[in-house]
């Protein structure tokens, strides 16, 4: 039975025996996220929690993505028209809140690319089930932004600084990482997704449902994991450059490769987002999801992230004019500024 939550046609929602059912359907746009859908998937989440009959809730991407993230080119819009999206992304973070404190078993099935704002409705959720067709990555400091969506509660804690790498260079990994740094909670094939879904549906037991489960290894061959581990413990961003130029002085393929990744991004977004990753580690949830929203104000008044969002996906020039230029020219100071507290602009969680 579908359900109107509102959403325009954007995302679906079902009842079906013990489960209810979201389905982002924008394949267009990589299923990115909307004001409208966010503000439906809350309403969904909200009644269905109250529901004795639904066990569980089951969020799903049509075709080739699960979700690549906000929709960051009518962001873009919005900020250079003078109306800034602070309430779209106000509305996004109290999603991802709700979706960890959640009392249900919420389940993602990660078929396809999941970025950004897609992480944010899955990675906090109960499961995370990644297929052979995963394809994750945060790759907010390649648009003079910062990962947000509360992967600063979630990403310094996986193991081996995997996390830290992750938001910093924006590499992009499949399901073997996903599952063996506990991006993931599982690992099914593609064509398993019917019938498990079929069964939670049936008895809405999600434990049950997952017993036989894929276990693919790691695509991160061991030697630049232990580099990973080696440069991305150090206590500054600059103590981590110099880590990762040692190695590729001393001939790493792979500190070159990551180096010249980190060089491409915005030099205040890598500052930022090493910040926030490590106060991360110590926040609880809603602290996070309240730093995040100090951080994104911040962004949407900044030169960067429109830079980034122009060369990346406006004009395509893939040639961003980042200012300051160079990692050496970011003030302390500026850095500061980003995570001072709003007053009553605060982010207001329930």
């Amino acid at each position: 039975m579908e359900v109107d939550f509102g959403g325009g046609g954007e995302v679906i929602f079902e009842r079906k025996g013990f489960a209810g059912l979201i389905r982002l359907t924008r394949p267009t746009a990589l299923n990115a996220l909307t004001h409208g859908m966010v503000t439906a998937i809350r309403r969904a989440l909200t009644a269905w929690e109250a529901e004795p009959q639904v066990a569980c809730v089951i969020v799903e991407g049509e075709e080739r993505a699960f979700c690549a993230g906000g929709d960051v080119a009518a962001v873009y819009k919005a900020g250079r028209e003078g109306n800034p999206s602070y309430r779209f992304f106000a509305e996004e973070y109290r999603l991802n809140a709700q979706i960890k404190r959640y009392s249900k078993p919420c389940i993602a099935f990660l078929d396809g690319i999941v970025m950004g704002g897609g992480a944010g409705i899955s990675i906090h959720g109960s499961h995370r089930v990644v297929t052979e067709n995963t394809l994750f990555a945060m790759p907010e400091t390649g648009i003079g932004f910062f990962p947000d969506v509360g992967t600063s509660a979630f990403l310094p804690h996986l193991p081996g600084h995997f996390g830290i790498y992750l938001a910093l260079t924006g590499n992009r990994i499949r399901w073997g990482d996903c599952l063996n740094t506990g991006i993931a909670t599982h690992a099914v094939v593609a064509a398993e997704i019917e019938r498990i879904r079929a069964l939670l549906i049936e008895t809405g037991d999600a434990d049950a449902a997952f017993v036989n489960t894929a276990n693919p290894d790691f695509e991160t061959d061991i030697e630049t994991i232990d580099l990973i581990a080696q440069c991305f413990a150090a206590p500054t961003l600059e103590d981590c450059i110099f880590e990762l130029a040692g190695k590729a002085a001393n001939g790493s393929a792979s500190a070159e490769g990551i180096l010249k990744r980190m060089k491409s991004r915005s030099p205040t977004s890598l500052y930022v987002t090493f910040r926030q990753m490590r106060e991360g580690r110590a926040l609880s949830m809603d602290d996070c999801m309240k730093m995040d929203y100090r951080i994104l104000n911040r962004m949407l008044e900044s030169h960067d992230f429109y830079e980034g969002v122009r060369a990346v996906l406006i004009d395509k020039d893939g040639m961003p004019r980042w200012k300051p230029a160079k990692l050496k020219d970011v003030r302390t100071s500026d850095v500061d500024a980003y995570f001072v507290q709003l007053g009553d602009k605060e982010l207001t969680l329930p």
